[in-house]
């Protein structure tokens, strides 16, 4: 797969620009959030997680029951069930889904969040953890009988799952995380990995220090590359800036309601936000159409950063992160289901259409 589009999954209709409706959750809500994207064209949703959420694996199996294709990611903390426990609920939900399941590791970048579920390790403790769990996650997936592990955080002997992912023994691990202990993690174990939408140099920069950490695992030409972005689209590039200036708009008037809203009491600790704190403090735009204003009013709170244009403009913005090596783009809007069908419209089949043609020029050169 040469490109590969993820959306945004949620049990109740909500954002950055709309008051919480409905229950909190909300199957006929979920499940229309679901077929959008399957519709749309979008290979996979992400279902998210902190401390506050709905049980993610509840909710993935639930979209794989109203889906036919639609792939899920499933966002996963270490370190609050076993590892092999873990495993094996994957697994089994790799299997309910028929081979549609993918996990995003998140190991946690702020302390407060972690102390709510009665984590009080540090970030890099975290880290360290993470790291020990996935390895033992794999041996639960991959080992021929019976094992043993004994290390410095789990103890196991005569582990020997009877279910096993659907493919390959292995299900894609994505990866989050933007410090040191986090890319050191990313490279040994990350099939992809997983950015918040920052400046092209920026990227560069964080897919060079990815890469030479996969390197030092024998695994720099594995690892693949996602961004997250909040594409806003227009027919024309200021229709599309109007657009974007009303949604910071309602947003802000959100923050001065303080209901609901995503908004960080405090400043970030994980270098993912900081990272995109620093972009939003070039401007209001950075790269030509990267959109930082919901970024700057959130203090980062997630993936907050947009590209602004018309669906052509913004495919252009899409294919030089393509070029720096990033293959999957995880877009969202702020109208959970509409901004879904419009991307499946009018931006996803212009950017697989573009990287196929580029790929086919790369052929026809090789030859």
């Amino acid at each position: 797969m040469s490109i590969e589009f993820i959306g945004f999954s949620a049990t109740q209709e909500t954002s950055e620009t709309l008051l919480p409706q409905g229950p909190v959750v909300n199957k006929s809500f979920l499940g229309a959030v679901a077929r959008a994207h399957e519709y749309a064209g979008f290979d996979r949703v992400l279902v998210a997680h902190s401390s506050a959420s709905v049980d993610g694996f509840q909710v993935a199996s639930y979209i794989a029951s109203q889906t036919g294709k639609l792939g899920i990611l499933l966002a996963h903390r270490p370190g609050f069930v076993a590892p092999t426990l873990a495993a094996r609920q994957f697994a089994t939900l790799d299997h309910f889904s028929d081979g549609r399941l993918a996990v995003h590791v998140i190991s946690g970048g702020d302390d407060t969040e972690q102390q709510r579920d009665g984590d009080f390790l540090n970030h890099d403790q975290r880290y360290a953890r993470t790291d020990e769990y996935l390895d033992v996650v794999k041996k639960t997936w991959t080992s021929d009988g019976p094992f043993d592990h004994d290390g410095p955080l789990y103890h196991l002997k005569g582990q020997n799952a009877g279910v096993r992912p659907v493919r390959n023994q292995h299900i894609p691990v994505y990866f989050g995380g933007s410090s040191d202990a986090a890319i050191e993690v990313a490279g040994k174990h990350a099939d992809v990995y997983a950015l918040w939408g920052e400046s092209l140099a920026q990227v560069a920069d964080t897919i060079a220090r990815v890469r030479a950490a996969a390197a030092r695992h024998g695994r720099a030409d594995k690892i693949r590359f996602s961004l997250s972005l909040r594409p806003v689209l227009a027919e024309t590039e200021e229709k599309a800036w109007a657009k974007a200036d009303a949604i910071l708009a309602a947003a802000t008037e959100r923050v001065k309601q303080n209901v609901h809203f995503n908004k960080r009491p405090q400043d970030p600790q994980n270098t993912g936000s900081k990272r995109l704190l620093e972009t939003a403090a070039q401007g209001k735009v950075v790269d030509e159409r990267l959109w930082t204003g919901i970024a700057a009013l959130t203090k980062a709170s997630g993936n907050s950063t947009g590209l602004v244009g018309t669906p052509e403009q913004v495919r252009d913005a899409l294919i030089k992160y393509w070029e720096l090596g990033v293959t999957t783009f995880l877009i969202r809007g702020f109208d959970p289901i509409q901004d879904a069908l419009q991307y499946g419209r009018e931006l996803i089949p212009l950017v697989r259409a573009a990287i196929a043609e580029r790929e086919a020029q790369d052929q026809r050169l090789a030859a």
